[in-house]
């Protein structure tokens, strides 16, 4: 039945009003399980999601996979859209990593704008009108676009949108010029599931959680989505993918929570939140069809489906051993020097051995000149240095340093910055320098061509059994100190199979303790081998005697030792009178 003006007018103004009444009463989605468009439906955490749309300019959604964010998002911006005064048109720019994923939201903004009813009198343009990018004929634009350095020129949005936003392969420039698009007012919205830790959307939530920035945390969890967990079920499990693969291991009578009697929406989630600190982990046969269909792939299993940073990206150092670094080792240092640029934990201790990793930059690049310090008697991290600093200037300050813990120094001489390093200290006469090719059996053998070779490692050609060696320390409870260090950890990733850096963020302090760790474990633990081989040669060379007890009394050189049954006239000297009578001629005074 058609309204009346009045009622028309009503409508309008509670649906301006009203944005979660407007979706759920106009708009219509594709249910893939029914194979028809049934009405938009909003449970909990999508209301919230539209609720922090309407209140906050900055928000930051993180989601599960199926969790309905695009789809909710874009039928957020087709009601602005629609809503829109002539005057104060709304501009939508869409950023991907994919050109075809930012032009699906798109197409999904028009088909929902298409759903509104007639009375709104919204209409597409023709003066530009594509799938990438259309107008309406109150003045609003829609436009998609792949991240580059271009996506913003003769553009400016009203309403910037990242999806998928944790694959975007961009650094802070980006991110930047981005931001300042929206200097003169507009909202930002980032959506994705997690991908380790990124250089854009893990940013923004780490530091949206510490207070550093604006953002709104819109956090949805697969556990609360009543589509996916009307069978929801608490497991008290180590690991939920081989609980899955493994139940003939479990009593589930024992570490089961039962919630499927309970209505999804009557769930009372802090109680369930609660749980998770005992060590039980949500489950649904959802959640299981999912990771079947994952592969039962634990890395993908985190990032797809329980919004997990930490066990979702390639990371080279497993999230398990990272963590357990966190919970256990990262202190704050007992001193710091430099203006905080050097950090020490413990001051040198004698008879230990010390090594230092020295990783040098220019002093005006991105990177920093980094060296790390490790006790390798006790297997810990004493010391760290972070800076930007020429390479003459780093070497006067490892000098400093090395000299103090009496330590042997390795170099990185890839790039032509370490070997100015290398060249400074040998000037300053410093003499634990390691050189790559010596042998550690030969240790103590002069090698006149030694004495050519610029001292350092080549970190490049050894990249792989460096960082496999330092990866195992780790494993092993290596003692990590610094939380600048862990912070690298946290974007250290595989990329084509090659261990390295998220792009923007650094591996510097990793190269220093790596390469340290390498020599000590590949040259010092050799060494150590070969002195004690040579120690045990040695012992087996010495005569092993009994020391003769009261040696001047019992002893006399002119004396033959006589056998045991003729010396049973010996006096409490020990010598008999027969021994004088046939042994006196030799002091004089009696013939023979």
């Amino acid at each position: 039945m058609a309204l009346t003006k009045e009622k028309v007018l009503l409508e309008y103004a509670r649906c301006v009003k009203d944005t979660s009444y407007a979706l759920k009463t106009y708009l219509q989605t594709y249910d893939n399980t029914q194979s028809k468009y049934v009405p938009l439906q909003l449970f909990p955490d999508q209301e919230h999601l539209i609720n922090d749309y309407d209140t906050y300019e900055e928000n930051i959604a993180l989601k599960y996979r199926q969790a309905g964010v695009s789809t909710v998002t874009s039928a957020w911006i087709s009601k602005k859209l629609v809503t829109a005064s002539k005057t104060k048109p709304e501009k939508i720019l869409i950023i991907a990593n994919k050109l075809d994923t930012s032009v699906e939201m798109a197409s999904k903004i028009r088909a929902f704008i298409d759903q509104w009813p007639s009375w709104f009198g919204i209409n597409f343009s023709n003066e530009k009108n594509s799938q990438r990018h259309y107008k309406l004929n109150n003045g609003c634009e829609v436009k998609a676009v792949a991240t580059s350095k271009d996506a913003l020129r003769g553009y400016t949005p009203t309403i910037l949108v990242f999806d998928e936003a944790a694959f975007i392969e961009a650094d802070n420039d980006f991110w930047s010029a981005c931001m300042a698009s929206l200097s003169t007012g507009g909202k930002v919205i980032v959506i994705s599931t997690p991908n380790g830790f990124d250089p854009i959307y893990y940013s923004i939530y780490d530091q949206s959680l510490r207070g550093m920035n604006d953002f709104k945390i819109t956090e949805m969890f697969w556990y609360r989505d009543p589509r996916y967990a009307k069978d929801l079920k608490l497991i008290k499990c180590n690991d939920m993918v081989h609980y899955m693969l493994n139940r003939e291991d479990y009593n589930d009578d024992e570490i089961t929570i039962d919630y499927s009697h309970i209505d999804p929406m009557e769930r009372d989630f802090d109680e369930i939140k609660k749980h998770f600190l005992d060590g039980y982990k949500p489950y649904s046969t959802w959640f299981e069809g999912m990771s079947k269909k994952l592969k039962f792939d634990r890395r993908k299993i985190a990032q797809e489906l329980e919004c997990n940073f930490l066990g979702s990206g390639d990371n080279v150092i497993p999230s398990d051993t990272v963590e357990k670094i966190k919970e256990n080792f990262i202190r704050d240092p007992e001193n710091k020097f430099m203006g905080g640029a050097l950090w020490q934990w413990k001051e040198p201790v004698v008879g230990h051995k010390y090594i230092m990793g020295l990783d040098v930059s220019r002093g005006d690049s991105d990177d920093f000149t980094t060296f790390c310090i490790i006790d390798f008697d006790e297997r810990e991290q004493v010391l760290e240095y972070l800076g930007k600093v020429p390479p003459d200037v780093a070497a006067e300050i490892a000098f400093k340093w090395a000299t103090m813990y009496s330590a042997f120094i390795v170099i990185d001489i890839t790039g032509g910055m370490g070997v100015a390093t290398s060249r400074k200290l040998q000037e300053m006469n410093y003499k634990d320098l390691y050189v790559e090719g010596t042998n550690a059996a030969d240790k103590w053998k002069y090698n006149p061509k030694a004495m050519e070779k610029i001292p350092g490692l080549n970190f490049n050609s050894k990249r792989v059994q460096i960082v496999a060696a330092f990866e195992e320390s780790l494993r092993h409870n290596f003692v990590v100190r610094s939380s600048r260090l862990i912070n690298e950890l946290n974007t250290f990733v595989y990329i084509n199979g090659r261990p390295d850096h998220i792009k923007g963020q650094h591996d510097d302090l990793i190269m220093a303790m790596a390469m340290a760790i390498y020599v000590g474990e590949n040259s010092f633990t050799q060494l150590e081998k070969v002195t004690e081989q040579t120690k045990a040669m040695m012992e087996s060379w010495m005569v092993n005697e009994t020391p003769v007890k009261n040696a001047t009394r019992d002893f006399n050189p002119g004396i033959p030792v006589m056998p045991n049954n003729q010396n049973h006239h010996r006096r409490i000297d020990g010598y008999t009178k027969k021994d004088y009578e046939d042994y006196g001629w030799l002091f004089g005074g009696m013939k023979r």
